[in-house]
């Protein structure tokens, strides 16, 4: 059996009363938190909750995001948590294309699903904190429903080089190849307390380590939103050892003026970029006894392939680090050959915690893998001679912003509803907080007029806030190779150069 909840059960048998889970006020061991969940699937199974049902889950960190992800494997249904800074009609299209029979809402988000073709459930702050508010009390325990290691127990959407999100299928082989990657990298044991400050939505929060943690039999201690001094109090008041974080946020716990005392701290993963060796610096100074691992990973990989290794970071700076144990990494050409140290080419991912495919869509899947199953993750780089893997491109145009995914053609596609538009083209702008912003490159049709204002006004209901363009230019023409695919390059040069004068 493969249930998530195998875990509570061995956790809550042999140390019933060690502390499981920390949110706000509310402090649970593992005997509680197994009631909880039991509870929990009980109300759920009334509901019609049960072997492959998909389960949205539209919600801020919680203790309840627990209680309901575990509820939802014990009863075998899959999981799909949703990235709450979409709007209405990414978040349809999601739940639609995953099929998914139910979804579960905070009430302060509740208006984002108000027009959803589906059951929506809300939970309110006191759900929030005990699920069992809202789904508690609806039967007696229900058996776990058994799971095979090929079932799926989450999916989760990102958006990619189309136009569209792709749905990730994550198995339980993929959740428990993933975590004893992760226990072993990290040495994590029953003592590890992880500190949540990441959305639950994202792989960064959720897996790196994420629910790995509880696999050990750690705590884990959760921030409903992430904020740099509450961060900090956090890790000081709870003893917090471990936390991952995007750069973002680690730039922000950096630039506070004052901080408490975080000896407990022992590492941070980040990665994402390349991080710059005063950061590195500042972040020994803030943390004395923690080390900074730049890492790499993907939603197709249940994120952590590589991490950086002890005392290497300096040596090796703008590294993201070597690949983990159950991770075969390759950097490749467009035939599939292998390359050389020093060679730049695709790195492909191998291993038993890369996804099986996308969610409904067989030709993607087949696109994305080469025929001895590595998966092209869509980035250029190469290793060097130690294996140590540097990243110098990124193949789909990705933008990365705060941490988020953003893909440039998602973008376009809203600007190109414009009648005015004769094409368009969207980049990432180098930006000291975020690290990057989507700008957007227009050409308009004869006649036509465009300001930043109206273009702001026409994304603002249709794409997520950290998606909308933050810059618009208008241009004669756009750049092009003689096969016609705009140069991309070109365009963040331009950026480049205009910086520059200023």
């Amino acid at each position: 059996m493969q249930n998530l909840t195998k875990t509570l059960d061995l956790h809550a048998r042999l140390r019933p009363d060690a502390e499981a889970l920390i949110y706000d006020d509310v402090r649970v061991t593992w005997r509680g938190l197994q009631a909880r969940v039991r509870e929990t699937a009980a109300g759920l199974h009334a509901l019609g909750v049960g072997p492959d049902t998909i389960v949205a889950l539209l919600m801020k960190n919680s203790a309840a995001f627990f209680d309901l992800v575990y509820a939802i494997s014990h009863l075998g249904g899959v999981a799909l948590p949703l990235n709450y800074r979409l709007s209405g009609p990414e978040i349809n299209y999601i739940v639609t294309h995953a099929g998914a029979a139910m979804i579960i809402v905070d009430d302060e988000l509740q208006g984002v699903a108000a027009d959803l073709d589906l059951k929506v459930l809300t939970l309110d702050a006191a759900s929030q904190k005990d699920s069992r508010e809202r789904f508690g009390g609806r039967g007696a325990y229900v058996k776990a429903s058994p799971r095979a290691g090929g079932d799926i127990y989450r999916l989760m959407y990102t958006s990619g080089t189309t136009d569209r999100p792709k749905g990730v299928v994550h198995t339980y082989d993929n959740f428990y190849w993933k975590s004893l990657d992760h226990i072993v990298a990290l040495q994590l044991t029953a003592d590890a307390r992880l500190g949540v400050v990441g959305p639950l939505y994202h792989v960064g929060a959720s897996d790196l380590p994420g629910f790995g943690a509880h696999v050990a039999g750690g705590c884990m201690i959760v921030l409903r939103d992430y904020d740099p001094r509450k961060t900090v109090e956090m890790i000081a008041r709870e003893s917090i050892t471990g936390i991952w974080m995007a750069p973002v946020m680690t730039s922000g716990v950096l630039q506070l003026d004052r901080t408490p005392s975080m000896d407990s701290l022992r590492w941070c993963v980040g990665g994402g970029e390349r991080t710059p060796e005063g950061r590195i610096r500042d972040f020994s100074r803030v943390f004395p006894n923690a080390r900074y691992i730049d890492a790499f990973g993907m939603t197709e990989t249940m994120s952590g392939d590589t991490f950086m290794e002890p005392g290497r970071e300096i040596e090796k700076i703008g590294s993201v680090g070597r690949p983990l144990a159950f991770v075969d990494v390759e950097i490749r050409d467009e035939s599939g050959a292998s390359l050389p140290p020093g060679a730049e080419g695709e790195l492909c991912i191998a291993g038993p915690k890369v996804t099986r495919g996308y969610w409904k869509d067989p030709d993607l899947t087949a696109a994305a893998t080469f025929p001895d199953g590595y998966l092209r993750s869509g980035d250029v780089g190469y290793v060097d001679d130690d294996g140590f893997l540097y990243l110098t491109d990124r193949k789909k145009d990705m933008i990365i912003s705060g941490g988020e995914n953003i893909a440039s053609s998602e973008v376009e596609r809203v600007i190109y509803e414009l009648d005015q538009v004769a094409e368009a083209a969207v980049v990432g702008r180098p930006d000291e907080k975020w690290g990057e912003v989507p700008v957007a490159f227009v050409v308009l049709r004869p006649g036509g007029r465009l300001s930043f204002a109206d273009l702001d006004a026409h994304c603002r209901p249709r794409l997520a806030g950290y998606k909308r363009p933050k810059e618009l230019f208008l241009a004669a023409s756009l750049p092009r190779n003689p096969s016609g695919k705009i140069l991309k390059r070109k365009l963040r040069d331009q950026i480049s150069a205009v910086a520059e004068n200023y």
